[in-house]
């Protein structure tokens, strides 16, 4: 594809009354940590974040990723309270193709069910379709985590299948991987359905 590398053009600030979203650094250390350490957050997670050092090689892999362009990394802030609440991310990120994912999604647990990660989602699609110029977004998550499907499936992502045994977990499991896309043409209806407010119900995917 033609254009600006999506890893460099997504880097970005993307906002609306709800959300702030901006690209992660150095200075998000510190408030992104006093979310991160509560390990129900990471239940369905690839990584186990349980102390400083886990969160430190968590954020430190983040950081270098976007630097290198495998992901662009969004800091997410609530606009009601001004808080830092999470961190969501475009990766799998395969320009020439015309498809990205939305993924290592998670928020500090006070932030869950308020709408953050619906809204986070939101902004995300719209810059993957309206201004990246995406033909496909993809979502993946735990076979088990059901409150992340419904969630995707809440916003009209559709269901695509399961991948198994697709990746190791923390505590000797393998995970189910369950794939949901969002193609260019079921955007409009999507994006009416995330308009008209109806809350995310999801954690991070």
């Amino acid at each position: 594809m033609t254009g600006p590398r999506w890893a460099d053009a997504a880097r970005v600030e993307l906002s609306d009354e709800h959300v702030l979203l901006r690209p992660i650094a150095e200075t998000d250390r510190e408030p992104l940590r006093t979310q991160a350490l509560d390990p129900a957050i990471w239940r369905y997670f690839v990584q186990l974040i349980e102390t400083d050092d886990q969160f430190d090689a968590f954020f430190d892999a983040a950081v270098a990723d976007q630097a290198n362009g495998e992901r662009v990394v969004y800091v997410i802030t609530e606009r009601t309270s001004g808080l830092i609440a999470g961190s969501m991310s475009f990766c799998s990120i395969n320009q020439d193709a015309g498809r990205l994912e939305i993924g290592w999604s998670w928020l500090g647990t006070k932030f869950h069910g308020k709408g953050v990660n619906h809204w986070a989602k939101y902004l995300m699609l719209r810059e993957a379709f309206e201004r990246l110029g995406a033909e496909r977004v993809e979502f993946k998550t735990d076979a088990l985590n059901e409150q992340a499907r419904q969630g995707l499936r809440n916003i009209g992502a559709v269901e695509e299948g399961i991948l198994r045994s697709f990746n190791p977990m923390p505590g000797n499991r393998r995970r189910d991987a369950v794939y949901y896309s969002v193609l260019r043409g079921e955007w409009p209806e999507v994006a009416a359905t995330l308009l008209a407010g109806k809350k995310g119900k999801e954690r991070g995917s």
